[in-house]
């Protein structure tokens, strides 16, 4: 790899930016594509399927074989919550390669003795997120049931664009979520964004069962073409 290639993708990863390394297999020949410029690329399809599925392949287009280098920021979880569910989603996440970290200020559930190994901070919403640099590549979830917690929390996913926001909540409890947010500033899109009932409706009901719906729900937030999400 040149210098050149090497110091500009260094750049982007410590930004958090996506980058595939494409390396032409009968040359040798490489170049650097940033996330933002798939669309302009001719394999972009292949680019685009690469940094979904988080891996490096050969691919062949047009009789020309490639190697695609993919690197994707590590994923992070922002857990809203220090309830239940928590417990058993926090591990779960952990187990598939995220980054966790459980935020509540209520200090009697935001125990080291409830969550061993994961990052709590006991603090508002409001002091405890924004130095966790909340990105597109964090699945964020809201599972305290307090709107007081949830719904700043929620304002900044939306402010940082996550690729998954999830609450905990009925539809009626939802919808009248959605009017304290929209009261708050939120717009119908940005509301629209939240998964709510959180995870996937797979008849869970136990605390661990509902924490397999919301990883399910948000895998596939990370992983399914846009097309077959929307057809799902």
């Amino acid at each position: 790899m040149k210098l050149a290639t090497l110091k500009e993708l260094n750049t982007e990863r410590a930004a958090r930016r996506p980058v595939i390394v494409v390396t032409d297999t009968s040359n040798g020949e490489q170049r650097l594509v940033k996330a933002a410029d798939f669309a302009r690329d001719p394999l972009e399809a292949e680019l685009s399927k690469q940094l979904r599925m988080g891996k490096s392949a050969n691919v062949e287009v047009g009789g020309k074989k490639w190697f695609l280098n993919v690197y994707a920021p590590t994923a992070r979880m922002v857990i809203v919550g220090a309830v239940h569910i928590s417990q058993a989603l926090a591990p779960l996440a952990r187990s598939l390669g995220y980054d966790v970290t459980v935020v509540d200020p209520r200090t009697a559930f935001a125990s080291p003795e409830r969550f061993p190994d994961v990052p709590l901070v006991a603090e508002w919403p409001d002091v405890a997120l924004p130095p966790l640099n909340v990105d597109h590549y964090t699945a964020f979830v809201a599972v305290t049931h307090d709107p007081k917690i949830d719904d700043p929390a929620l304002l900044h996913a939306f402010a940082r664009d996550c690729f998954y926001i999830g609450a905990l909540g009925s539809r009626k409890t939802h919808a009248k979520r959605g009017e304290r947010l929209k009261a708050l500033g939120a717009t119908d899109a940005d509301i629209a964004r939240i998964h709510a009932p959180i995870g996937l409706a797979i008849g869970a009901v136990s605390p661990s069962e509902i924490a397999v719906s919301i990883m399910a729900e948000i895998t596939a937030s990370l992983r399914m073409p846009k097309e077959k999400k929307a057809a799902a």
